[in-house]
């Protein structure tokens, strides 16, 4: 089990690094947005690309923070069953949502947009909108952000199979195994 864990701490190790660079977009996003604002009603000036920009940051932290929410234990859930079961019952409730619908979904959504990421590569696609922004890099955050969410998902399964063996407890407030 202990490789698993390592496993499973390296994917930890690199969502949380994922979430950290979108806490940044965050607050980069938020700046750009008010300069955006400031310049267009100062200056009568608007750029397409610095919007595009925008959307581009608010696209990596919707796809890549879901990882990084979902590693968290900070993701929506619906509670009603879920409090009423005994830690046992939550770790298996987890393991089988997990299992069943959370990494097959993702692998599915990954693998279904990555033709979509890779035909606008091969032709380089470029924003319709004047001063655009190449498309291609965008369009290749929806493959890999639900592609991070399903490692995510296999990290969580590992600690949960470890959790149901014995072999380690789960931290609730940040889904660590603990020794």
């Amino acid at each position: 089990m202990r490789p698993l864990l390592a496993i499973s701490t390296a994917i930890d190790r690199l969502n949380e690094k994922v979430g950290n660079i979108c806490n940044i977009l965050v607050l980069a996003a938020c700046l750009l947005s008010a300069a955006n604002a400031m310049i267009r009603y100062a200056f009568s000036y608007s750029s397409n690309g610095w919007l595009e920009a925008q959307w581009y940051m608010f696209a990596v932290i919707v796809m890549f923070g879901a990882s990084y929410t979902f590693k968290r234990n900070e993701h929506v859930r619906v509670e009603i069953i879920y409090l009423m079961l005994s830690e046992r019952g939550q770790l298996w409730l987890d393991l089988i949502g997990t299992l069943v619908f959370l990494i097959p979904a993702c692998l599915l959504l990954s693998y279904l947009s990555w033709s979509m990421f890779s035909n606008s590569y091969a032709i380089g696609e470029m924003s319709n909108n004047a001063g655009g922004l190449l498309r291609w890099p965008i369009k290749f955050v929806l493959p890999a952000g639900f592609f991070m969410l399903a490692l995510q998902g296999i990290s969580e399964v590992i600690k949960r199979i470890a959790a149901l063996q014995g072999a380690t407890t789960i931290d609730a407030k940040y889904e660590r195994p603990t020794q």
